[in-house]
Order: structure tokens, then C-alpha cells, then sequence
């Protein structure tokens, strides 16, 4: 076994503990939760040793790194789901290979979303981003619709062709009301769920939680957690 790989294999094996662990507090079965690690700066070749320890989805929040990054290892087995903020200039180039886009924040970017995922033949998963660091009707200062605009954008995603509402994300906010209070920051966005699904039953995906706050997420109910740094190490700074 490489050194990378032992390692990649060692923190990964810490990552599960936590997870089971939460789940254990929780009350929830392990298979409740999955595991997307986030993969962004790190190399393709991290990526395959990741698949090869049983990794199965895959997280890019820039197209620019993304996309050879997919390309590199479309042989593999794997999920990628895009997180980051999306603009509307690189959608053609996300719709060709992510399966998952939990950052839609906004009507344009869905209707390019559906453009392109109708041009390429693909039926694309959709997470609405909620932003409970903004107003009302404003967006967050990470991406994100506020709470009163999820509505409107689900009804929009769901109707679209080529696009498949699958549910909620959101990022513990740094600012507001729910700043160093994730708990609370998954609970709500666990209520705002509930809302969704009684319009959209099938949209039941909740992805919330870091390295930082994944126990935190699992308690409230995330179905998903978005894990980097507790993975792979801390990030190389970007020049």
C-alpha cells in the first residue's frame, strides 16, 4: 500500500467512526447517511485511490477542476456532485459530467441546467440551496435562496425537463441568526425538508455537515455529509 493511500485508507476509516457513531447517538442506522467526500484541489489520482477504498461519491465545487478531474476518471464507479456557487457560462460543461448539482440557488441557472441536460440526453439531480444567512427574499453570501423562496424554485426544478428534484442543501452559515449554531442550522433546514415533501414527495435528499459539523448534521437528519478536509488533509493553498 502507498503512503497515500494508507493515509487516505486511515482517515477514512477515523471519518466512518464518526459517522457511525453519530448515527449510533442519533438513533438512525449507518446506512441512513452517505459519505460524499470533497475532492476539490486534490488530484485525479486521489480521487482513483479513493474509489479503490470504496468511495462512491465524489464532490467539485470549480468547473475549471472539475472537469478534466471527471474526465480523468470516467472509468470509475462514481457519483460527482457539484457543489460550489454554478455559473450559467459553465453549466454545458457541469451538466457532462456531474450527476448531482446541490448549489441551484436561482431560476436562470435552472432553466440552463435543463437546456443543457435535455441537449445531452441526461436526466440531472437538483438540490436546492437554502441560504439561512439571508433575508427573506435575498440570496446568502455563500449562494442560496432564502427559506420563502424554496418553494417557488422547487415547483421550477420539477417541471423541467431533464432535471430530478432530489431535496435540500446547505452550509452552516458564518453570519446571522444560526452563526456558530449548526445544530440549529441543520434542525432548520430538517423542517424546511419536511415542507418540501409534502409537495414533493421523492425530493427526501438533505445534505448538510463538514469535517467540522458532520455529528451535528447526522443528529438533525442529513442524509448526506460533504466531508474534504477530515479526508483528504488540509487543502494546499490555491495560488
Amino acid at each position: 500500500m502507498t503512503d497515500r493511500k494508507g493515509e487516505l485508507a486511515g482517515n477514512l476509516a477515523k471519518v466512518e467512526e464518526r459517522i457511525t457513531a453519530a448515527c449510533v447517538a442519533a438513533g438512525r442506522k449507518r446506512e441512513e447517511v452517505t459519505l460524499i467526500v470533497v475532492t476539490k484541489t486534490y488530484p485525479a489520482s486521489d480521487v482513483r485511490i479513493l474509489s479503490e477504498l470504496g468511495v462512491r461519491h465524489v464532490a467539485e465545487n470549480r468547473d475549471q477542476d472539475a472537469a478534466p478531474k471527471a474526465a480523468a476518471c470516467s472509468d470509475l464507479p462514481l457519483s460527482w456532485h457539484f457543489v460550489g456557487q454554478l455559473q450559467t457560462n459553465k453549466v454545458r460543461s457541469v451538466v457532462g459530467y456531474a450527476d448531482v448539482v446541490q448549489s441551484v440557488d436561482r431560476s436562470r441557472l435552472v432553466t440552463a441546467l435543463s437546456k443543457e441536460a435535455v441537449r445531452a440526453g441526461r436526466e440531472l439531480g437538483c438540490l436546492i440551496q437554502v441560504a439561512l444567512d439571508a433575508g427573506e427574499s435575498a440570496r446568502g453570501e455563500r449562494g442560496g435562496v432564502a427559506p420563502g423562496g424554496i418553494e417557488e424554485l422547487a415547483d421550477l426544478v420539477a417541471r423541467s425537463p431533464g432535471l430530478r428534484l432530489d431535496g435540500l442543501m446547505t452550509v452552516a452559515p458564518l453570519t446571522g441568526e444560526y452563526a456558530g449554531r449548526q445544530r440549529a442550522a441543520f434542525d432548520r433546514l430538517m423542517d424546511l425538508s419536511t415542507d418540501l415533501r409534502r409537495a414533493h414527495p421523492a425530493a427526501n435528499m438533505v445534505s448538510a455537515g463538514m469535517s467540522a459539523d458532520l455529528e451535528e448534521a447526522v443528529a438533525a437528519g442529513a442524509t448526506h455529509v460533504r466531508v474534504g478536509t477530515a479526508v483528504l488533509g488540509v487543502r494546499p493553498r490555491l495560488g
